[in-house]
């Protein structure tokens, strides 16, 4: 395999800080797309991935970044869905085994073939070789495994749909979210706004259960209808029983039992965020009224597809602060330090 090289950014250890390297990209394929990568949003899984908190953290040097767009460069010589030129997305993953029944029922992302789904970074690919992410300057692509960007959408704005946005539309679509129904989203950073968003825009009466009150203003600005901080025990006690859902978006390890009493019968708390340790849950926080607990992972192509032309159709946009590359150390920090109103996203000429 013949490969070109290009400039991004990368981890050269767990822990380590970020900095330039030159990493290969596999030459066009037939169905292939070169994305010419305009920006990237910054993930906390990011930040999980490089500091190995989840597992060993994987094959280093690792360039992040699966909230990626950009524009196509090149087209392979068998290429239908796009042309140079086109506005377009990469998320999570580039690849599936596109045989399982989830593949074919556009849920590739819960591909259960040999290798599940092949992470947009940090992975190994069908062809053996390691995945490399956004924070680079251009991207090769199988063209079923890209998005297209709305053009109502700006680029910078876009990137982080790709990943936040999906994450919290996914379940808000799954579970229902709409008129007449009441949706909490805990966790008012950059998954749970883009869940304040969605679930305003779809119809469903928000509530932002965050534990301060400081972000209260951006939430009803976001388009919150109520907003209660959780470090007031006094929340749990007036809530009780209230919601039809609850997306959890934090990756930190809270009580689930007290915030599946917020749940009203048949109400379902669904879990995005993902704590490094275990979440114990009382059976008797489900039972009496017959409450669930489950989780969510991104979205396929199909419905990453329905989310952007749900964003572009709405108006959606992530709130972002928009960086260059020499700055992505920096922001590291302020992420893990809550400091960025609401994500990060990494202007990709800067590398």
């Amino acid at each position: 395999m013949t490969h070109t090289s290009v400039s991004a950014y990368a981890a050269p250890a767990p822990k380590a800080p970020l900095e330039r390297i030159t990493i290969p990209r596999r030459e066009l394929g037939a169905h292939d797309i070169l994305i010419d990568i305009k920006y990237a949003g910054i993930c906390h899984s990011d930040i999980h991935t490089v500091r190995a908190e989840w597992g060993d953290g994987g094959a280093f040097p690792i360039v992040p970044g699966h909230e990626i767009a950009g524009v196509v460069a090149e087209v392979g010589a068998e290429v239908t869905r796009y042309r140079a030129g086109d506005r377009v997305g990469v998320g999570c993953f580039v690849d599936s085994c596109r045989e399982c029944e989830n593949c074919r029922a556009g849920l590739e992302q819960y591909c259960t073939g040999e290798l599940g789904n092949v992470g947009t970074y940090n992975a190994t690919g069908r062809d053996g070789e390691t995945t490399y992410g956004g924070y680079s300057t251009h991207l090769v692509v199988d063209e079923n495994y890209a998005l297209r960007i709305p053009e109502s959408i700006p680029l910078d704005a876009a990137a982080p749909l790709l990943c936040a946005g999906i994450t919290l539309y996914s379940p808000l679509a799954h579970w229902k979210a709409g008129p007449g129904k009441k949706v909490a989203i805990v966790g008012l950073g950059g998954l749970g706004h883009m869940g304040v968003k969605i679930a305003h825009a779809m119809g469903a009466e928000v509530t932002v259960l965050s534990q301060s009150l400081r972000k209260k203003d951006d939430g009803l600005r976001l388009g919150a209808d109520h907003y209660y901080a959780t470090s007031d025990p006094a929340t749990f006690e007036a809530l009780a029983g209230t919601f039809d859902l609850i997306v959890n978006t934090v990756s930190a390890n809270l009580d689930l039992n007290a915030y599946l009493g917020l749940l009203g019968t048949d109400g379902t708390l669904v879990q995005v965020g993902a704590p490094e340790n275990p979440l114990p849950v009382a059976p008797f926080a489900l039972i009496p009224r017959r409450r669930s607990i489950a989780g969510s992972m991104i979205g396929g192509i199909p419905e990453t597809q329905e989310m952007l032309d749900f964003c572009g159709e709405h108006g959606l946009t992530a709130d972002i602060e928009v960086i260059g590359a020499e700055q992505i150390n920096e922001a590291y920090e302020r992420v893990l330090a809550s400091d960025v109103r609401y994500r990060f996203v990494i202007d990709t000429s800067t590398i």
